[in-house]
């Protein structure tokens, strides 16, 4: 007996032998049939679906749980375009911090809005005698005020209290990091909020390191969510590599570099696993560290690299040599001729062909490098609702010429790249369908159309958050497409993405998730 049928569906199962179902039977969490393999048999429960769509689950491949968890409960001055406006806000978070030299907590910061960074003289008007942070929207910078200027060594580079990259991880390492149980809450917080968008599997993008973790036991917080019931779809890991150390591994072995016990990707199960292992080469656009060939428009800079190149390329080979796979946090060009040299090398000292690494984000990718990708059989994990509310400022910053090699679809494609879509949550927006929408008209929210030969179809944009998410992630054997044998992870859409007007997918309702079978928020039967 079936455990499940949803019927009266119009089933996008992207499967091309069988693409388009309108019975899906399910038993113990599993596709057990489509259409006239489950319609006869008996089922303890016969949902109607009343003429929904339904795709797979969708996967976000790049997102940041604990951060997105803890922004939610943080005071954000998000909106704000007055600095007399952002400094009242930090005042009033600060009086409700009783401790006298407690640690206070801003989110929603961004510099464009205001016209320029904030200062420590400014916020040491209103911060009381606390210690004030202030983290970038985009994850690689902050502000702080005086208080924790005065705790950091005093060759730590900063801008009136602005400290970028690597600066910023000194800042962060001066707090006590998280519990496991904060920490849980916080993933728990939002993974909810990635269900109610569709999403029933992510992979985490770094845990445990300088630049965005939280704890130096963060991947217990991940067990503890799980065990607690806070964890309500699927999560794997990357980590980051700056927890790599050095070990005297067998000679045959070819280890340079490792985690205890030589863990690496793969290790765990359905709902929680070990991914990529994340390297950083360079910083991101909004903070305008996003390490470029040529200056930025109408500034004197090209961004940076989080460290010298040959440190960089070093813990890439040894990654591979390691055997994890690799996701390579590369935005700007110069940082992506970085991540191929590196990944050149270290596939002709170890050919595995098979170990699908990635570069996250591939922001500017010039046309000369796109054969390169191919050739070493990278993904390109981008971020389409980047262009969708920033891309009026890329486009401006990155000039007429590149401009149009922004976060790009069509190109990847039609070089064999596959091409992955993500969100990077919470920097922007998570929703996979206004995304997708994205993808296809490339056209911001004023409506200025970036790059319009990068367009891909309505098709090709939903395999990027199901099929190639799967495949990125080696999730291929269980997730990614509705097919016998594979795990029931989908989504209920109000309306099909493919008959709908392009500029409506991205309002298109999300009627129901269910993941391992089970509509989310129903116990199991």
């Amino acid at each position: 007996m079936l455990c499940a049928r949803l019927t009266n569906a119009r089933f996008l199962t992207m499967n091309p032998e069988h693409p388009v179902a309108h019975d899906l039977g399910i038993w113990r969490g599993r596709i057990v049939g489509l259409d006239e393999a489950v319609t006869s048999l008996p089922a303890r429960e016969v949902i109607d679906l009343q003429g929904a769509t339904v795709l797979p689950g969708f996967i976000d491949a790049h997102v940041h749980l604990a951060w997105t968890g803890f922004k939610e409960n943080t005071p954000s001055i998000a909106g704000c375009t007055r600095i007399d406006d952002v400094l009242a806000i930090v005042e009033e978070a600060v009086t409700r911090k009783g401790s006298p030299g407690a640690w206070v907590s801003i989110a929603g910061y961004d510099q464009r809005a205001l016209g320029r960074h904030l200062t420590a003289a400014e916020l040491d008007q209103v911060s009381h005698g606390h210690k004030v942070f202030m983290l970038h929207d985009s994850g690689h910078g902050c502000v702080v005020n005086t208080a924790v200027l005065d705790l950091l060594p005093a060759d730590i580079p900063h801008e009136s209290g602005f400290l970028a990259e690597g600066a910023m991880g000194a800042a962060r390492a001066l707090r006590l990091p998280y519990s496991q149980q904060e920490l849980a809450e916080a993933i728990g917080r939002a993974a909810r909020t990635c269900l109610a968008e569709g999403v029933t599997a992510c992979a985490e993008a770094g845990i445990g390191g300088t630049l965005f973790g939280h704890s130096p036991v963060e991947l217990g917080a991940y067990q503890l969510a799980r065990e607690e019931g806070l964890l309500p779809l699927r999560v794997q890991l990357m980590v980051s590599a700056d927890r790599l150390r050095p070990v005297a591994a067998h000679e045959a072995d070819g280890i340079p570099r490792a985690l205890d016990l030589g863990l690496r990707t793969g290790f765990g199960d359905d709902w929680l696993s070990a991914g990529a292992l994340k390297i950083y080469t360079d910083g991101g656009m909004m903070a305008r560290t996003a390490a470029l060939s040529s200056p930025y428009e109408q500034l004197d800079h090209m961004g940076q690299l989080q460290e010298d190149p040959e440190v960089l390329a070093d813990t890439i080979v040894d990654g591979h040599l390691a055997g994890w796979q690799l996701a390579v946090h590369a935005i700007g060009d110069r940082a992506a001729d970085v991540a191929l040299d590196a990944l050149e090398r270290a596939q002709r000292l170890r050919p595995r062909p098979g170990a699908r690494h990635r570069i996250e984000h591939a922001g500017l990718i010039r046309p000369d490098q796109l054969p390169r990708f191919a050739q070493l059989g990278l993904s390109a994990v981008v971020q389409p609702n980047f262009l969708r509310y920033f891309g009026d400022d890329y486009a401006a910053i990155m000039g007429e010429e590149r401009a149009p090699w922004l976060y790009r679809g069509r190109a990847f494609l039609d070089h064999g790249i596959t091409l992955v879509g993500s969100s990077d949550r919470p920097v922007t927006d998570g929703s996979p369908l206004r995304a997708v929408q994205f993808m296809v008209e490339r056209a911001s929210e004023s409506g200025q159309v970036i790059g319009p030969d990068e367009g891909v179809t309505v098709d090709e944009a939903l395999r990027a958050y199901t099929v190639a998410g799967a495949f990125a992630c080696h999730w291929e054997d269980s997730l990614g497409s509705l097919t016998p044998g594979k795990l029931a992870d989908l989504v209920v859409l109000g309306d099909d993405p493919r008959r709908v007007d392009t500029s409506r997918i991205g309002d298109i309702e999300v009627v129901a998730t269910y993941v391992d079978g089970r509509e989310t928020g129903k116990s199991a039967s």
